[in-house]
């Protein structure tokens, strides 16, 4: 599935699978990636690591976080959360203006299976309360697992997206519809906090079932 709007998406912490999975499908449907590291070095692998699964030449390039944020029209976090606060401090300054997809979950180790919320309510708001208002914070992609993205097939799983901007809300569904899955508006950022949560729930039934991909599935609507 091509874009209608190609754009230049830096994904912060890209070294990981999330972070991959979301670059391939991405790549695949005609954007500027960016995977943004630590080092250029780590990033440079993990773009050649996305490139060999597409196949063919794509812009997909890696560098530094701070620099990947400012070269990008869309910024999208993709990091554990124990790293999520540190990482929101050090590139502050190099989002402003832009939209900022939070892929972050709130999991605590060792409990991973139990909803556990920050004191601001959920990763997004967190991220939102410290990039500033300046900053269009989105949340999306917490429950779609890595190995479906990287999978390249057509995925049973919807995306809930959710943030205060409207337009900014808008603008992610579009890039949800460019992986090849099913975006819903889900309303304000508040409602981060019942999405992320679903994630530890679809681990506990992951593990329940033997399973490493379960997913949330929105029924009674037209598609």
């Amino acid at each position: 599935m091509k874009t209608q709007n190609p754009k230049t998406i830096a994904i912060l912490g890209g070294t990981g699978k999330e972070g991959k999975g979301l670059a391939y499908r991405w790549a695949l449907a005609g954007h500027s990636i960016i995977i943004g590291s630590r080092t250029v070095e780590k990033a440079s692998t993990a773009a050649e690591e996305v490139l060999t699964l597409i196949g063919k030449p794509s812009p997909v390039r890696g560098m530094e976080n701070p620099q990947a944020a400012r070269e990008a029209d869309i910024v999208v976090l993709t990091v554990p959360f124990s790293a999520h606060k540190d990482m929101l401090e050090f590139i502050k300054a190099d989002v402003q203006g832009k939209i900022f997809v939070d892929v972050t979950v709130p999991l605590v180790p060792p409990k991973v299976t139990k909803v556990q919320m920050p004191a601001e309510g959920s990763a997004a708001q967190q991220a939102q309360s410290i990039l500033g208002e300046n900053v269009r914070v989105v949340a999306a992609f917490q429950n779609i697992s890595y190995e479906n993205l990287l999978s390249g097939e057509e995925v049973d799983c919807d995306v809930l997206v959710t943030g205060s901007d409207k337009d900014a809300r808008a603008e992610v569904l579009a890039l949800v519809g460019d992986t090849g899955l099913f975006g819903l508006d889900a309303g304000p950022i508040e409602n981060s906090v019942v999405v992320e949560g679903l994630t530890s729930i679809l681990i506990g039934i992951n593990k329940q079932f033997g399973v490493h991909a379960s997913g949330i599935r929105i029924t009674g609507i037209s598609r």
